[in-house]
């Protein structure tokens, strides 16, 4: 249990909103990397180690920020944050816009300042965003200019909004502050750094609460033993910074490693070879879905620079696995990590991998697969991934808590095999969570937006199986008597309620839904379209 005396929080809020220590998964540390000293500011020590004129990050058009400009810049908006802002330790702060370096920057000295970081997809929508702040008890907001418009038309009740990169003059980037390093506040290895929130599968998001030491745990275990970055490598990759995929393998893991890092506003399939090439990144990250849609492109670029293929988010197929090896040469480092454990723990690479398999439990994790009772299963029969290591589930005031962790253990929600010879095999999700094309989708939180059209009556949403995204969210509804049969007005109202990427990519009307004689909903019969229904792809 994290211990409120070495906390350097002022704000205590994070602290005591975590789930009681009866409710916390085991830790493990065993690791000599993993025993970290009790003040730690992990990102002091993420910007602690490279000299001052080695490439920090770089951006499409060419720019490059060195690890000095990058410590400066971190100083100086850490300075904004604690004199003109108000900013205090343990503070949320709300952080917002396209992946930058600047977002990267404030990332950072949101952390230094002691404050705690919750960073959102710039996708999200009012709705979303009034939740997440409603929950964690936002306050401040930094946000890039372009932005800035919709955050601050989402009328969050006492939210303080700073825009970055813009031409105002209250522009944080245009205020005077102090040139000098920054004192980092002198956090506790426990004190929370981050919150991330994840989808539930009430539709209800879930924050998950990180410390300090969780940071750079997952950089000590999978970056560091699978990973095995070099001082000289470039990533890149696709996940926003929203989510801790992104954020471990865009930020953490290059400056854990004194590497440097390509962040792309644009990152989708498309644009990631042309970067690549362009840039001679050696390390990716991105989703299985991803590298299907590039195996078509590949002979156009020159990709030669690359080493390190990670992918994860979803399950990678075999036949993807193959397809890219073949092409390329390149053994992907297939992934599962969760929101609640901050990003990858069972992997493998090089000589330990075998496709098809997600991989070996990362050093400093364990792994076993087990039965809805807790107890382990034998080799070969599916059951539950638990996991545990360094970081696990902590989520802020939320009774879901008891359902993640059991028995100590972290229950990711998916369904595996273990081999006899220890490796993991993805069998299915254990959950109702839709993953298309590696964003997490609550089928719940679809339909309730659906319900708040004024001419929907009922709503259901599943996920269908789809080669190119793995999964693709279809939803089903049935319109209110005399409503006007418009699938096309009720996309266009959820695109309005939910980021882009949780909307359906079909809307069927019916006139009624499936249901039993005790009128449960049949699921099952949504996943075929129904003859004669309004469908918009």
């Amino acid at each position: 249990m994290a211990d409120p005396h070495r906390s350097a929080h002022v704000d205590t809020f994070a602290r005591e909103h975590l789930p009681p220590a009866d409710q916390w998964p085991q830790l493990r540390f065993d690791l000599p990397e993993l025993r970290y000293p009790e003040r730690l500011n992990c990102a002091v020590e993420l910007l602690a180690g490279p000299p001052g004129d080695r490439p920090a990050f770089r951006t499409d058009d060419g720019s490059t920020w060195t690890y000095g400009q990058l410590r400066a810049r971190v100083d100086r908006i850490a300075h904004l944050l604690t004199g003109g802002l108000g900013v205090v330790p343990g503070n949320r702060v709300l952080l917002r816009g396209p992946t930058t370096p600047w977002l990267a920057a404030c990332w950072l000295a949101v952390l230094k300042a002691g404050a705690v970081a919750v960073t959102v997809p710039a996708q999200q929508r009012a709705r979303e965003l009034r939740t997440l702040c409603d929950i964690a008890r936002v306050r401040h907001a930094l946000c890039d200019a372009r932005s800035v418009d919709d955050l601050a038309a989402a009328g969050i009740p006492g939210l303080r909004i700073t825009a970055y990169g813009g031409d105002s003059p209250d522009d944080l980037l245009r205020r005077p502050a102090p040139g000098t390093p920054y004192p980092a506040a002198a956090t506790a290895d426990d004190d929370v750094a981050l919150i991330a929130f994840t989808s539930g599968s009430t539709g209800r998001p879930k924050g998950c609460m990180h410390f300090h030491r969780d940071v750079l745990a997952v950089a000590d275990t999978f970056s560091r033993h699978v990973l095995a970055p070099r001082a000289d490598d470039l990533f890149a990759g696709s996940p926003p910074l929203g989510f801790t995929f992104g954020l471990g393998g865009l930020v953490v893991f290059p400056l854990r490693a004194g590497a440097g890092a390509l962040l792309l506003e644009r990152a989708g399939p498309r644009h990631l070879l042309p970067a690549v090439a362009r840039h001679r990144v050696s390390v990716l990250f991105t989703a299985p879905t991803a590298y299907r849609a590039m195996l078509d492109e590949l002979d156009r670029y020159d990709i030669t620079s690359l080493r390190r293929c990670v992918s994860a988010g979803e399950n990678l197929p075999e036949s993807t696995w193959r397809s890219w090896y073949e092409h390329t040469g390149l053994r992907i480092i297939n992934g599962l990590g969760a929101t609640e454990l901050l990003h990858i723990v069972v992997s493998a690479a090089d000589g330990d991998i075998r496709p098809g398999t997600t991989g070996l439990p990362v050093p400093g994790w364990t792994a076993r697969v087990q039965d809805e009772q807790g107890v382990p299963v034998p080799d070969g029969r599916p059951g539950l991934l638990a996991v545990r290591g360094p970081v696990g589930c902590r989520y802020l005031d939320d009774p879901r808590q008891r359902e993640y962790v059991r028995g100590g253990w972290n229950i990711t929600g998916d369904t595996y095999v273990r081999e006899p010879g220890g490796h993991f095999r993805y069998v299915a999700r254990a959950d109702d969570m839709i993953v298309s094309s590696g964003y997490n989708i609550a089928g719940p939180e679809v339909e309730e937006a659906l319900l708040r059209h004024p001419d929907v009556a009922e709503a259901a949403v599943v996920g269908r199986a789809d080669e190119a995204r793995g999964q693709i969210v279809v939803a089903h509804a049935v319109l209110r008597e005399g409503a006007v049969r418009d699938a096309g007005a009720l996309r266009a109202f959820l695109l309005s309620e939910l980021a882009p990427y949780k909307c359906p990519r079909e809307i069927h009307l019916r006139d009624a839904l499936p249901r039993t004689a005790t009128g449960k909903l049949q699921r099952f019969r949504l996943l075929a379209p129904p003859e004669g229904s309004g469908d918009l792809a």
